[in-house]
């Protein structure tokens, strides 16, 4: 059974670094749109986007004491994407608002069970400088668990402060998409410090050349100590000390697959804050990345508590009667 390491108490179960942006997201389209073409649609939604505020809104629900550290614009006040991170109870001391740039943003097209976005970003830009804040290194220092949800440009600036972060008791994890700019090399000096990174199957393919998931899987365990991969409407898997382990997704009709991997990730990482076996911790991602897909926008059908529990017995009942018929 996965535990984590403490030292002395903590304020946060989790922290999540990243990156947070406004999502305009249209879906449930008559037809696939195309250039020149206007398609239109009576299903329109404006949510908060990214991985941070996915994952933490997920992990939060769930019961998890989570905190997060981003840069938003002088905007931020009015809009309502931010103001639904304050109201999910989300701790967010230390994140910056920068008076010169508007907060980031993303227009979001959902057709069947895919997607293309358009985003402006120019106040994500070298985000690792809040590395250098005390109050940010002070609130990581605080987390029991420190997820990382952007891209991990410039190692030689995050590689002291994981450093400091493991050296100080706290496990680490990274969901970083693909980044072509980044070499095998310098994404592997990265990511060995965290106990997790959570590609989906065509980053971590394209991470480790492999061929297959399987084969990825297992090169990536060199990398890091339990590696995680999403397999969609598939479900996921990991591998802890050699060991593969494997649950499918809840069969629901997708809606809009936005920030799925990053409710995954929430999910995943409540359920190993709090003790739970492999097993189980894939079956709590999958559980928050499949009700996601029912949702237009990644954090709108995201599970409380009760939920969860129900679909996590529900699962579990699933799988034990699969055993007895073999």
């Amino acid at each position: 059974m996965p535990k984590t390491k403490r030292a002395g108490a903590r304020s946060f179960d989790l922290v999540v670094f990243g990156e947070f942006f406004s999502d305009m997201i249209f879906y449930q389209l008559r037809n696939q749109p195309r250039f020149g073409e206007e398609v239109k649609t009576d299903s329109f939604l404006i949510a908060p986007g990214g991985g941070l505020a996915t994952a933490a809104i997920a992990a939060s629900r769930l019961g998890s004491v989570t905190g997060i550290v981003t840069r938003v614009g002088a905007d931020a006040s009015v809009l309502p994407t931010w103001n639904e991170i304050l109201n999910e109870g989300l701790d967010v001391t230390a994140c910056e608002v920068r008076k010169d740039q508007p907060t980031a943003l993303t227009v979001s097209i959902a057709y069947h069970s895919n997607k293309m976005m358009v985003t402006h970003e120019p106040i994500n830009q070298r985000l690792e400088e809040l590395l250098t804040h005390k109050p940010v290194r002070d609130k990581l220092h605080r987390a029991r668990h420190v997820h990382l949800a952007c891209a991990l440009r410039q190692p030689r600036k995050w590689i002291p402060v994981l450093k400091e972060l493991r050296e100080d008791g706290i496990t680490l994890s990274a969901d970083f998409g693909w980044n072509p700019d980044l070499s095998a090399s310098q994404l592997l000096s990265i990511v060995r410090h965290c106990e997790f990174i959570f590609p989906n199957e065509h980053e971590a393919k394209a991470i480790t050349g492999a061929s297959d998931a399987m084969r990825a899987l297992e090169k990536l365990q060199d990398w890091v100590r339990v590696p995680v991969i999403k397999l969609d409407k598939r479900g996921a898997m990991l591998m802890a000390d050699g060991k593969l382990y494997r649950q499918p997704a809840l069969p629901i009709a997708v809606v809009d697959a936005t920030g799925a991997g990053d409710a995954f990730d929430g999910g995943f990482l409540h359920a190993f804050l709090h003790g739970a076996d492999w097993n189980e911790c894939l079956r709590a991602g999958n559980i928050c990345g499949s009700l996601s897909a029912s949702q237009p926008g990644g954090s709108q059908g995201l599970p409380d508590a009760k939920e969860y529990r129900r679909h996590l017995t529900a699962m579990m009942q699933a799988g034990e009667k699969k055993r007895n018929r073999m």
